[in-house]
């Protein structure tokens, strides 16, 4: 498990003990339910704190995957090029042997 969906499982276990732990306590339901509202906002807010975060981490995995396609593309391309050579040079040696 990724220390990122460990801190996704934790936030949630402890969103839902505290909910549970609200209902039991010995407290009027107007201060329950404005509690349990507060926490609501809470993992509201931790969501869309997560979906941030993954969403700048899909971004920069992006763009870190385009520079590697280009350097890749870059490679190929040059290997290509002097293998093309090295035959063109195979071909020019077996003509003038001929």
């Amino acid at each position: 498990m990724s220390a990122k969906n460990y801190w996704f499982a934790f936030g949630i276990g402890v969103t839902a003990g505290a909910a549970i732990a609200l209902l039991y306590a010995p407290q009027t339901g107007t201060k329950t339910r404005k509690q349990l509202r507060k926490g609501v906002e809470d993992a509201g807010d931790y969501l869309e704190d997560a979906a941030n975060y993954l969403k700048e981490q899909a971004e920069r995995l992006s763009k870190e995957t385009e520079r590697a396609i280009k350097r890749t593309r870059g490679q190929v391309e040059y290997a290509v090029d002097k293998a093309s050579d090295v035959v063109q040079s195979a071909v020019k040696t077996a003509q003038s042997l001929v």
